[in-house]
C-alpha cells in the first residue's frame, strides 16, 4: 500500500482529507506542525508528502526544504488561492506540484496517482532508458544510471527536474511549449497553470546552466514555450 505524509496544522482539513485518501487506497501518516512532521518523514518514509506552506512553527519551506537536502520524495504543497508568491516561492525550494484551498479530494487524489506514476516509471522499465550518455554542452545526462553531471560533478535534481530534462533532451532544438511539458512531465490528470513549468525551469537552470540569469541551455521562446539548445 502507498502512503502519504500529511502535515497540516487543521485538524478538520486533515481528517477529511485522511478520509478521502483512505478511501483512495492510501496509508496516511498525520503532523500537525513542521518538526513533528520532519520527524515523521523519516520514521515512516512515505511514498508522495502533502505539505501546507502556513504550519505554527517551521514554515512549508524550511521543512520542504529540509526533505530536499536529503530526498526526492515527491511533495504537493497546500496553499490557499490567493497566496501566489508563496505558492511560486513554494515551487522553488522543491515541491513537485501544489493544490489550492479548498482541496477538492478527488483532484488531490488525481494529483497523487500521477506522481507515483512518474515515480514507477523512472523506477522500473517501463521508464526512458538509454545506454550511451547524452552531452548536452557541458551536461552528461546518463539515464541508464540516473545520473546528471556538470563539469564533471554530479547534479541532485528532483525526480520533476529530472524528467523535465529528459524531456528537453528528447525534442533538442524544438520549442515545447508549457502546455506540452505539463501533460508529458506532470501527466495527463494534471489540472494546473504555466507557473508549474517556470518555477520549474528556473530551478532546473540553477544546477544545470553556468549563467542561470542567462541561459544558454535551455531558452525561452518568448509567447511559445521553452526550448533546449542542441
Amino acid at each position: 500500500m502507498e502512503s502519504v505524509l500529511f502535515i497540516e496544522d487543521d485538524d478538520a482539513i486533515r481528517l477529511a482529507l485522511r478520509l478521502a485518501l483512505e478511501d483512495e487506497g492510501y496509508e496516511v501518516f498525520e503532523a500537525s506542525d513542521g518538526a513533528s512532521g520532519l520527524v515523521e518523514f523519516g520514521r515512516r518514509h512515505p511514498d508522495v508528502i502533502l505539505l501546507d506552506l502556513r504550519l505554527p512553527d517551521l514554515s512549508g519551506f524550511e521543512v520542504c526544504r529540509a526533505i530536499r537536502a536529503t530526498s526526492i520524495v515527491p511533495i504537493i504543497m497546500v496553499t490557499a488561492q490567493t497566496d501566489t508568491a508563496d505558492m511560486v516561492a513554494g515551487l522553488e525550494a522543491g515541491a513537485d506540484d501544489y493544490v489550492t484551498k479548498p482541496v477538492v479530494p478527488r483532484e488531490l487524489a488525481a494529483r497523487i496517482s500521477a506522481l507515483l506514476r512518474r515515480v514507477r516509471l523512472q523506477s522500473g522499465t517501463g521508464g526512458v532508458s538509454e545506454s550511451e550518455v547524452q552531452r548536452l554542452g557541458t551536461l552528461e545526462l546518463d539515464r541508464d544510471k540516473g545520473v546528471v553531471v556538470h563539469h564533471g560533478a554530479e547534479v541532485s535534481l528532483t525526480r520533476t527536474e529530472y524528467r523535465l530534462l529528459c524531456e528537453f533532451a528528447d525534442h533538442p532544438g524544438a520549442v515545447l511549449s508549457r502546455d506540452q511539458l505539463l501533460e508529458r512531465v506532470w501527466g495527463y490528470e494534471y489540472l494546473g497553470d504555466s507557473r508549474l513549468v517556470d518555477a520549474h525551469v528556473r530551478r532546473l537552470r540553477l544546477k544545470v546552466e553556468d549563467t542561470p540569469d542567462d541561459p544558454r541551455l535551455i531558452i525561452t521562446v518568448r509567447g511559445l514555450g521553452y526550448r533546449l539548445m542542441p
